[in-house]
C-alpha cells in the first residue's frame, strides 16, 4: 500500500458520523503490551529491537481482522510519510521520531493500528466514529486475545501487564475521546473543563496526543489512571459518567451563545466564513480555528435547531452549493478539510515538498473550492 491510496480522503472513524458526534469526534482505546523475556526497550540492544520487531510483524500480518492489513517500516519511511501518519493519527509523534528498528502495522480501512516498538514493544489501538467506546472494547480484546495465542505477554499476577511506564501499569489500558468544544472556548469555561478534568485524574491534551496544544477547539480526553481497576471500570466510566458530563457542559455554552452571547457566536461564524471564502493564504492553525467555527454553526443548526444571522448565511451557502450539483456542505466536509489541509497531507497530495508559503496558499485554494468559490 501507498501511503497516497489513503491521502486524498478521511478514514471513516473522522466522517463525523456516530453516536454523539456533534461533540465527539472519536473514539480510541489503545493497549500497551511488551513481551515476556525481552527487556524494555529503553535497555534493548538494536539486535534484540530487532528481533522484537520481525517477531510482532509477523504476528499482527497474519491476523483475520476482515480487512486488509499492511505493513509499514517507520524507522526507513521519509520524513514527510513519519509527518502524515501522525497527522493521520497511525502512529505517535514520538514513534514517528524514535531511534531505532520500529514499525507500523495498519487495517486498510484505518480502524486498527499497531506501533512495534513505540515505548513498549507493541501499542495496538482501535479507533471508532462518534461515542462508541465499548465497541471499541470488544473489538480491541478480541484482537489483543488473538495476539496473546501467539506469543507471551510480560505479565505480573500483582501489577498486571508490565509496561515500560509506570502510568500505563496493570490493563495497560488508554480510553480516549477527541472532543469539539468551541463553545467552552468562546465562553471563557475552558478552563473550568481543564481543572475538573484533572480532578478526575484525567488528561487532556491536543489534537496530536502528548505534547501538543489543542487546535480547532479539538482536544483529547483520556484515563491516567491504569492500576488497581479493570478495562471494563474505565469505559464504564467515561461512557456513563465523564462523556455525559463533558457534553452537558458543552451544550449549556452553546445554549448560553444563542440566548446571551448571540453576537459573540456570530461574529465567530461570520469572520470565519468570509475568511475562508476568500483567503489566498492560510496557516494550518488558523484553517482548524476558522473551520472550527464553521463546525460548531453546522452542529447548532442541525442538533439545536439555532437560526441566527450569521448561522442562516452559513445554511444558505451549504444549500447553495448543493444546488449546483457539488457535494453539500456538511461536517464531513468539514471534518475532511481539518485533515486534508494538514501540512503533510497537503504536501503528500500535491506530489512534492512545498515551502510555508506555498502550503499556505494551496491550503486556501483548497478550503476556497471546497466552499465553492473558485477564486
Amino acid at each position: 500500500m501507498k501511503l497516497t491510496d489513503i491521502s486524498g480522503d478521511i478514514n471513516e472513524w473522522f466522517d463525523g458520523s456516530g453516536p454523539l458526534s456533534d461533540i465527539v469526534i472519536s473514539s480510541r482505546i489503545r493497549l500497551a503490551r511488551n513481551l515476556a523475556g525481552h527487556k524494555f526497550l529503553s535497555r534493548c540492544s538494536t539486535a534484540e529491537k530487532s528481533e522484537i520487531l520481525k517477531k510482532l510483524k509477523d504476528v499482527l500480518m497474519s491476523l483475520e481482522l476482515g480487512d486488509k492489513v499492511y505493513y509499514i517500516s517507520v524507522d526507513k519511511a521519509p520524513t514527510l510519510s513519519r509527518n502524515f501518519l501522525v497527522e493521520r493519527h497511525l502512529i505517535s509523534r514520538h514513534h514517528a521520531f524514535g531511534k531505532g528498528p520500529r514499525g507500523v502495522v495498519l487495517a486498510q480501512r484505518e480502524f486498527f493500528t499497531a506501533m512495534i516498538n513505540e515505548e513498549d514493544h507493541l501499542r495496538i489501538q482501535v479507533l471508532k466514529a462518534g461515542c462508541q467506546l465499548s465497541q471499541c472494547a470488544k473489538q480491541i480484546n478480541k484482537i489483543d486475545d488473538m495476539i496473546e495465542q501467539k506469543v507471551d505477554y510480560a505479565f505480573s499476577p500483582r501489577f498486571g501487564y508490565l509496561t515500560a511506564c509506570p502510568t500505563n501499569l496493570g490493563t495497560g489500558i488508554r480510553v480516549s475521546v477527541m472532543l469539539h468544544l468551541p463553545a467552552l472556548k468562546m465562553t471563557g469555561q475552558i478552563e473550568k473543563f481543564f481543572n475538573a478534568a484533572k480532578d478526575m485524574s484525567l488528561a487532556v491534551r491536543g489534537l496530536f496526543g502528548e505534547g501538543t496544544e489543542a487546535a480547532s477547539d479539538l482536544y483529547q480526553l483520556s484515563n491516567q489512571v491504569t492500576l488497581g481497576v479493570s478495562e471494563s471500570q474505565i469505559v464504564s466510566q467515561f461512557e456513563n459518567d465523564i462523556i455525559p458530563e463533558v457534553i452537558e457542559y458543552e451544550n449549556v455554552a452553546r445554549n448560553h451563545l444563542l440566548s446571551k452571547d448571540t453576537h459573540v457566536l456570530d461574529d465567530k461564524i461570520s469572520r470565519a466564513m468570509a475568511l475562508l471564502q476568500n483567503a489566498h493564504l492560510i496557516s494550518s492553525q488558523e484553517a482548524l480555528f476558522l473551520l472550527s467555527h464553521l463546525r460548531l454553526g453546522i452542529n447548532m443548526h442541525e442538533h439545536m435547531g439555532a437560526s441566527t444571522p450569521a448561522i442562516e448565511r452559513l445554511c444558505t451557502l451549504c444549500g447553495a452549493t448543493k444546488a449546483k450539483g457539488r457535494p453539500a456542505i456538511s461536517i464531513a466536509t468539514i471534518n475532511r478539510l481539518f485533515m486534508l489541509t494538514l501540512p503533510a497531507h497537503l504536501q503528500l497530495n500535491h506530489g512534492e515538498t512545498l515551502d510555508p508559503t506555498d502550503r499556505d496558499a494551496l491550503r486556501a485554494q483548497i478550503i476556497r473550492s471546497a466552499l465553492n468559490q473558485q477564486t
